[in-house]
């Protein structure tokens, strides 16, 4: 219903007050000065166009794009708006971003292992030049009709690149183990690369200590059961789990598969942006640094 009306007829009135008439009717006064002045449809033009890309850039970003996320990739496409006109017509076109869930802890401690210590020490901060000189992993699972899907990751801590990962149907080492060769493979590090990771066996057995001193990669372990230690792996796993895993079911294991690599080379990698790295991606926060 048009409620302008009512409060123009209230204004006339030698008792009229606007103020009052848009709070009962829940109207902004800009917005009835707006239309007094002719100008709102100048106004709405503007809000339905600038909704039109929103509503682009949130479906590109397959419907996980927020508001800060949105308003950088519209400025660098020569839009700017501010944040909050952004999240206003977005949650009008009943859109939202997606927020992570919280993670779970799936290694399990050796009691009777001989641990590193930890060369980490929560600095998970992202610095220009460092790219391939701190890297951060973890284990997660995925459930298909098939059973168990297991996904290992090696990620760079100051690109936030995934520079390795692997699946397989187990928990053993070689899959924490294939992650790593993959990742040394890729990027080729100078001698001296940390790895960080949780207490979990497969980090600290004896093979991958093994693999680990023979490719020049120092191991670095956080505290028990606190998970704010390998707090960039573990929150890489609550993304791809809201954005991709927990989205839909998955019938078999090499669909999930394909999905990851799909997720991990396609898009996060090389498009997704991100807030630790000033709203840019990975591969562009490199391309910044000299690194690619």
């Amino acid at each position: 219903m048009n409620v302008y009306p009512f409060i123009e007829a209230e204004n006339a009135s030698p008792t009229g007050n606007v103020k009052r008439s848009c709070e009962l009717l829940q109207v902004s006064r800009s917005a009835f000065y707006e239309h007094r002045n002719g100008t709102s449809g100048k106004r709405a033009r503007s809000d339905a166009a600038l909704t039109e890309k929103i509503i682009t850039v949130h479906t590109q970003s397959r419907g996980t794009y927020g508001a800060p996320r949105i308003q950088a990739e519209l400025a660098d496409r020569g839009h700017r708006h501010a944040r909050k006109r952004i999240a206003r017509l977005l949650r009008e076109s009943g859109l939202a971003g997606l927020a992570p869930k919280r993670w779970r802890t799936t290694t399990v401690p050796d009691p009777v292992a001989v641990t590193p210590p930890d060369l980490i020490a929560r600095d998970f901060s992202c610095t220009t030049g460092n790219v391939d000189t701190r890297w951060c992993g973890d284990i997660t699972y995925i459930h298909t009709w098939e059973g168990w899907l297991y996904l290992a990751t090696v990620i760079d801590l100051d690109s936030r690149r995934v520079v390795g990962w692997a699946t397989a149907d187990h928990l053993r080492t070689d899959l924490v183990a294939h992650a790593l060769r993959t990742a040394i493979c890729a990027r080729r590090p100078a001698s001296g690369v940390i790895f960080h990771s949780d207490r979990g066996c497969q980090y600290t057995s004896v093979q991958y200590g093994r693999l680990a001193r023979a490719n020049g990669v120092r191991l670095s372990v956080g505290r028990t059961g606190v998970c704010w230690d390998n707090a960039v792996a573990e929150s890489f796993f609550a993304t791809i789990k809201s954005e991709l895993l927990n989205r839909q079911p998955w019938p078999t294991k090499s669909l999930a598969h394909k999905a990851i690599f799909d997720w991990i080379e396609g898009w996060y990698n090389t498009r997704r942006r991100h807030s630790s790295l000033g709203y840019l991606s990975p591969a562009t926060f490199e391309h910044h640094t000299g690194v690619a």
